[in-house]
């Protein structure tokens, strides 16, 4: 079995949860500092953010504005947006960094290895090959690009797909 190992990701899943942090995905498109906070896209009903804490370059996350857990809680319009953006997301991944395949999906709940209440779908670009020697000797993996530089890429990007 192949794993795709993220120990960077451990300090946020430990924090994220603690009394009096407000969900990022709920505080983030509220402060208007979209390129701080690294936000690609915004829609009506759902925005497109780039993972802070990603398993591969590119992790992008997409999530509706209001608070809600599971997908039944959507509204029709914010469903339909979510499905838009995640197609919006793949096409933009593919013309930047043409992966082979794509992970597509979400985590309801912390249990499920959630790091937040906040309903959002991660799209994941994955390569062959994209598992190597250093999560398995070193418990590390490579991210070869910056998150500034892979924002400046996907909002370019983004901002003229529709």
């Amino acid at each position: 079995m192949k794993q795709l190992w993220a120990p960077w990701r451990l300090s946020y899943v430990r924090t994220a949860h603690e009394k009096g942090i407000e969900c990022f995905l709920c505080k983030y498109p509220k402060l208007n500092r979209d390129e701080e906070y690294y936000i690609l896209k915004r829609g009506e009903y759902c925005f497109i953010i780039l993972n802070r804490y990603p398993y591969n370059n590119g992790h992008l996350m997409i999530a509706p504005y209001r608070h809600v857990v599971f997908p039944n809680d959507l509204k029709d319009e914010e469903r339909s947006e979510i499905f838009k953006f995640i197609c919006l997301a793949i096409d933009a991944l593919r013309s930047i960094y043409s992966p082979d395949g794509f992970n597509i999906g979400l985590n309801i709940g912390r249990d499920a290895g959630a790091g937040c209440e906040h309903l959002h779908f991660h799209v994941v670009p994955r390569w062959r090959g994209d598992t190597n020697f250093m999560p398995v000797l070193s418990d590390v993996k490579v991210i070869s690009q910056h998150l500034r530089e892979t924002y400046i890429e996907l909002k370019k990007v983004l901002d003229v797909l529709n």
